[in-house]
């Protein structure tokens, strides 16, 4: 069946959904990762791996969804001593110390608040744009874009239009973990479901924001819903395009109480090379493929590299949501250069919006 697949590839055909089943089901994992490698040299030609030195900060971590995988969460009637929802003033000593430490991008994210009215995120906003202005704000992801709405009784397209006016551009793809239905019931039944993940990626995209999909695996789905999954996201960047990279990692079972229920055990290396090789032949519209030293172990995201990923993430200074499941890993830039480095590729700095802006072994690309 590889044949075929690779076949259809050099006549250039779109894989349909049996040849995805096909990819992350049975294919000689050696196999379709080489033929993924040929397509990711194919799109990216020149050997560089880029990454973006960026930060994940964390606002709030009460939260009304109760999803069974988070170990984050406080409840969000929470008053214990390790429950909390940072102020704006809070919020921007933490990005001054990463701009200190070379930030261009901080990536924030946190629980589903009720109690955060939707002038608490314009505000986070404005001030970061005002305050630092070579920071890219990577705000909030759809669960808590859903959370918005709700609260303040608006449309996604408005909530939107009102985070743009207030300096937004970017989306990052987080809260997508298995875009089906029926897995989103048994693992976080009080969370948005699939077609509202799509729906705010939509209006996101309508209104002029690019991001990121992403994918939470491990926890119980099966082949048919990971397929599911890749074509949901397919689908959508064939309708609005919005989206730069395709981001998967696996469950963290720590401390969570999906964890427990299936005995702590996690998706092995062999799994995750196999979605990456699976994502760079099926997602034909999406430009980049993220490999992850972060969720996976640095020498798995080196590894998968040459299975089809061209991006190496971000730094991740801070890091808070898997830490709390007991996964806890770090880096520097000189590391993320060295890793890549012996990988094989040349390491480039970029900006959120996957622009190289500095390409290392080499000279600055000109401004």
């Amino acid at each position: 069946m590889i044949e075929r697949i690779d076949a259809k590839l050099r006549r250039g055909e779109r894989l349909d959904l049996d040849d995805a089943r096909c990819l992350l089901d049975d294919a000689p994992l050696l196999e379709i990762g080489a033929l993924a490698n040929e397509v990711r040299r194919e799109r990216h030609p020149g050997g560089v791996v880029t990454y973006v030195v960026d930060t994940n900060l964390n606002y709030t971590n009460l939260c009304d969804a109760y999803c069974s995988f988070c170990a984050f969460y406080r409840p969000h009637t929470s008053t214990a001593d390790d429950a909390y929802t940072h102020t704006v003033d809070d919020m921007m000593t933490q990005i001054a110390r990463a701009q200190a430490m070379g930030c261009t991008t901080v990536l924030m994210q946190g629980g589903l608040n009720p109690d955060l009215p939707l002038d608490y995120y314009l505000a986070m906003v404005r001030e970061t744009r005002a305050r630092f202005p070579g920071m890219t704000p990577h705000y909030w992801s759809a669960p808590e874009i859903y959370e918005m709405a709700k609260v303040s009784g608006l449309g996604y397209r408005q909530v939107f239009e009102a985070l743009w006016d207030a300096g937004q551009r970017t989306l990052p793809g987080g809260g997508a973990e298995i875009l089906t239905n029926e897995q989103r019931r048994r693992i976080s039944p009080l969370k948005m479901d699939a077609d509202e993940w799509i729906a705010v990626h939509r209006a996101a995209q309508r209104v002029g924001f690019r991001g990121t999909a992403t994918m939470m695996y491990g926890h119980g789905e099966s082949v048919d819903d990971r397929v599911e999954h890749f074509q949901r996201v397919r689908d959508l960047q064939d309708e609005a395009g919005g989206f730069y990279a395709f981001v998967p990692w696996s469950f963290a079972p720590g401390g969570t109480p999906l964890g427990r229920k299936l005995g702590g055990l996690r998706a092995q290396a062999n799994d995750y090379l196999r979605i990456i090789a699976a994502a760079r032949l099926f997602f034909d519209n999406v430009d980049h493929i993220d490999a992850s030293w972060f969720s996976e172990g640095k020498k798995t995201g080196q590894v998968a590299l040459h299975f089809g990923a061209d991006d190496f993430g971000g730094t991740l200074f801070d890091e808070n949501v898997m830490q709390e499941a007991g996964h806890y890993v770090r880096t520097s830039v000189e590391e993320m250069r060295t890793m890549i480095r012996e990988a094989g590729f040349t390491p480039a700095q970029r900006n959120t919006h996957y622009e190289v802006l500095e390409v290392f072994d080499g000279a600055p690309l000109p401004a």
